[in-house]
């Protein structure tokens, strides 16, 4: 099997890392890749999504595994589909769960799926009326893509209307909070959902848990993800059926209802509020550094798995997982989030601990290759991930493997799976 990999992150280079020890696959892409992925396959520069699709015809691609969202939003799912080629993620009607917060909140409406109170509004007066009618923190949202940024959660009813104005004004977020989403506050514990969709059926990997805040005891301002472990001990058989009865099964009937089948990854953000699910947010695509310490998780042959959801066949497969925990930290740069830093060097130290080399990996984001030498570029480098029977033994093995990574200025979080450890 030919793979196509859509992306360039952590995420990206997980999967190709789960493709490339699968014996069936015999040759990966990446578009555009990092200076890593090349330890798995040859990197392609094309952000051209036609020309991608021709590339993948004249390559016999027979996979193309999508990462990121914004593909998935601008339609890359429909052109390779036009031309006969297996891709895996939504088209970009049915990607419209995250490309649009306005779409999934009235999504959720219509199909009684639960979630927090809410308006949606491009008038500043009718966000005000609906703010003053809240309790405090207040959950302001721009409805389209902003990488993650786009949420603010105001202490004060000011900085609620704040938020309102310069994402209506356009100055905030541009024209992806010309409307946005003002919302109660939801008070509870998160999980992130991971279900693995081919339009009618799906597959539940196991819950996961992000931290978002860039400092220890989730202080700092919001990121795209510090780390992450999974399983968490905070879903029990209860919950995961109420989460499947209550939110999964009734989001891919109701794409089904609309003829806008859902395939692909479906991501849930929940609260969970007194033991029951609230939708947060849907994201059509795996979380990032879930994906890294999920990924791993998977037994079942990758091209086998991604392979029968791109084609409606997930019925047809048994998918096996690991009981093993994992943890991922990740390492950012130096002046992560607030600017870009300089390029700088990457060292690893050789791993002569035969435990952790057979019970770690390092799965590499913001980083390219020049004269051999592998520099940090990005703002989330790389993230540390460790396996074990425990979340505990996972976690101290992720954190050795991050005292084995050098780079100037590198930052991480000393805390990643408090949650499940305290």
């Amino acid at each position: 099997m030919n793979v196509l990999i859509v992306g360039s992150g952590g995420r990206e280079y997980s999967i190709a890392r789960a493709f490339a020890k699968d014996s069936k696959v015999s040759k990966i892409y990446l578009a555009p890749g990092n200076g890593a992925t090349t330890d798995f396959g040859e990197n392609i520069a094309m952000s051209d999504y036609n020309e991608l699709a021709e590339f993948a015809l004249k390559k016999g691609i027979d996979l193309t595994v999508v990462g990121p969202e914004a593909p998935l939003v601008e339609g890359i799912v429909d052109i390779f589909e036009a031309k006969g080629l297996n891709i895996f993620g939504p088209r970009a009607k049915a990607a419209q769960l995250e490309g649009s917060k306005i779409f999934m909140k009235n999504f959720l409406h219509r199909y009684n799926i639960p979630t927090a109170k809410s308006i949606q509004t491009n008038d500043f007066q009718n966000a005000c009326q609906f703010i003053d009618s809240l309790t405090l923190p207040i959950v302001v949202k721009a409805d389209g893509l902003c990488a993650g940024k786009g949420v603010i959660i105001a202490q004060s009813y000011d900085e609620a209307k704040e938020a309102a104005k310069g994402m209506l004004s356009g100055k905030s977020f541009g024209d992806a909070g010309k409307s946005i989403v003002v919302e109660e506050f939801l008070d509870g514990y998160e999980l992130s959902v991971f279900a693995v969709c081919d339009g009618k059926d799906f597959i539940l990997l196991p819950a996961a848990q992000d931290h978002k805040r860039l400092l220890d005891n989730d202080q700092g301002p919001n990121t795209g993800g510090m780390g992450a472990y999974a399983p968490t001990p905070l879903i029990d058989e209860r919950l995961q059926k109420e989460i499947e009865d209550s939110v999964i099964k009734p989001t891919l009937d109701g794409m089904v209802a609309e003829d806008n089948p859902f395939k692909g990854v479906l991501f849930v953000g929940l609260m969970i509020v007194d033991g029951k699910p609230k939708v947060l947010e849907y994201n059509v695509r795996f979380g990032d550094p879930e994906c890294e310490v999920l990924m791993p998780l998977l037994q079942t042959p990758a091209s086998e798995f991604f392979y029968a959801a791109a084609t409606g066949k997930l019925n047809e497969i048994e998918v096996k997982l690991s009981k093993q925990k994992a943890v991922g930290v990740v390492m950012a740069s130096k002046d992560y989030p607030y600017k870009s830093s300089i390029p700088t060097q990457i060292i690893v130290d050789e791993i002569v601990d035969e435990d952790l080399k057979q019970n770690s990996y390092i799965a590499y984001a913001g980083v390219s290759r020049e004269d051999g030498m592998l520099l940090a570029t990005g703002g989330r480098v790389l993230v540390c991930v460790g396996f074990g029977d425990s979340v505990k033994e996972a976690r101290d093995r992720a954190y050795q493997l991050c005292g084995q990574v050098h780079f100037e200025g590198k930052q991480c979080r000393t805390d990643i799976a408090y949650q499940a450890i305290q």
